[in-house]
């Protein structure tokens, strides 16, 4: 299969430099550039071996793709260790992993490093974000020894600005964006703050409007709005639905017992403290479904009937949806209720089989017309463009998550306008992570230039911390 242009753009910019980010937006195609980058350094003989790190739930489509792509059969480390002796000790020019081999393996991948000229391709790159994990960490002290480095995501800001550094660090050792990440968090934390502090607002702004251009001469960017390649639109539309009233009981239950604890805390980043996150946790299960929190609720939550008019009306249409749910439980419920429309799922809790068996059916069975799925166990590797509806009936506090649900649906190969549904109760949390996630998207548009400092100034709103303020104390 040949390159779009902007792929062969993207591979002679990188290809022969020691270190590089493909930051294409999700859909844009990334793996072929790495696999052309791959079949490059091993006709020219810069490489022996082409180490793939990637998400378990990926290795199949890494191996399906070098199939498609190559002549070349790829050997795969697992967490079997005697099997690993002879992937290590083998011919094999394409080895692919995932993140966690890197630490059960690590004296074995340091010894191996040592003696064979290794690339590596890290694919989903945001999963190395933390620089206190021990992947991560471990990623850091093997660095030195690839001959060739290539990081790849659609999400390199995953949820904060933040988040780049360690992908970076992990490129160039900390010679871009500097080798201090405390330091760095500090200038580009998207704090509640920001509001009501002028001066911290423009600091922020102006520090990751710079952080591009510090990595521009090693990276490479594209996004479905830049022209390069015609995809039909896709259109957002936020569904406001009513609290149920045994629903809204529980949930002002909740938010007087949580709130007592978060504004005594004082927290002042609260979608980054843990503690937090947990208690907030079970707000956004009282605005999606009760039954998460209260076996004995049998009412129906207030989306529930909403969730069913624009389902009837999808597939009245001849049309596939899926609809994302943040917690397995939910998932299953779901099903259960609208098992007329023959359904399948998606979720951590089913074996990777199970879930591949799904997805089979979703794209290949014309009977099955929506997937329920939570975005943890769906947002990558999947091209599913016989849907062109997404539906979130609830969100977390994830942009990557939001961001890669919504794109198994808007990428090449899709022929149809794509419709975004996000389901929000009024008066509730929903509103702050609408808010909240909306304020991350443009600040990580901003860290990797997709928007000038102009454009997003004219765009941002830091309300979400006036609205978490009235939610914590009604």
């Amino acid at each position: 299969m040949s390159a779009y242009d902007y792929q062969r753009e993207a591979f002679e910019k990188i290809k022969d430099l020691e270190y590089a980010s493909i930051f294409h937006e999700q859909g844009l195609g990334k793996t072929k550039i790495a696999v052309d980058l791959i079949l490059y350094w091993l006709d020219r003989k810069k490489i022996d071996v082409a180490l793939i790190l990637t998400k378990k739930m990926l290795i199949r489509n890494w191996m399906k793709e070098l199939d498609r792509h190559t002549y070349l059969t790829p050997s795969v480390l697992t967490n079997n260790k005697s099997d690993n002796y002879y992937v290590f000790n083998g011919p094999s020019r394409v080895i692919i992993t995932n993140f966690e081999t890197i630490v059960t393996e690590f004296k074995r991948f340091s010894l191996f490093l040592k003696s064979r000229s290794v690339a590596i391709v890290i694919d989903e790159s945001a999963r190395i974000k933390n620089p206190e994990s021990k992947i991560t960490r471990s990623l850091f002290e093997l660095s030195p020894l690839f001959v060739k480095r290539i990081i790849m995501t659609g999400t390199p800001v995953a949820n904060r600005p933040f988040d780049i550094w360690a992908q970076i660090f992990f490129l160039d050792g900390g010679e871009s964006l500097g080798d201090d990440f405390v330091s760095f968090k500090s200038q580009t934390n998207l704090s509640n703050k920001l509001l009501d502090d002028p001066i911290r607002r423009m600091e922020f702004e102006d520090t990751i409007s710079s952080i591009f251009e510090k990595i521009e001469s090693f990276s490479v960017r594209e996004t479905k709005d830049s022209g390069i390649i015609e995809l039909p639109p896709k259109h957002f539309y936020t569904v406001p639905c009513a609290f149920e009233p045994n629903q809204h009981e529980i949930y002002e239950q909740i938010r007087r017992e949580e709130s007592l604890h978060i504004v005594k805390d004082g927290v002042e980043d609260i979608d980054t403290s843990e503690v937090v996150l947990k208690r907030l946790l079970r707000l956004i299960q009282a605005t999606s479904n009760p039954k998460l929190i209260d076996e004995s609720y049998s009412h129906i939550p207030g989306k529930m009937s909403v969730l069913g008019e624009m389902l009837e009306e999808i597939i009245q249409s001849n049309e596939k949806c899926i609809v994302w749910s943040s917690f397995v439980d939910n998932v299953d419920w779901l099903v259960e209720k609208f098992k007329k429309y023959n359904p399948v799922k998606v979720h951590g809790a089913m074996s990777q089989g199970d879930r591949d068996h799904s997805i089979e059916e979703f794209i290949e069975n014309s009977e099955v017309m929506v997937l329920f799925a939570t975005p943890q166990s769906a947002k990558e590797g999947l091209t599913l463009t016989v849907a062109n509806h997404a539906i979130f009936y609830d969100r977390n506090l994830s942009l990557d998550d939001y961001l890669q649900a919504q794109d198994r649906i808007h990428r090449i190969s899709q022929k149809k306008d794509c419709h975004i549904y996000n389901m929000i109760i009024e008066d509730s949390i929903d509103e702050w992570i609408d808010s909240l996630v909306m304020s991350k998207s443009y600040a990580a548009k901003l860290t990797q230039g997709d928007l000038t400092i102009e454009e997003y100034r004219a765009s941002v709103d830091y309300g979400f911390s006036e609205i978490i303020e009235k939610i914590l104390k009604g």
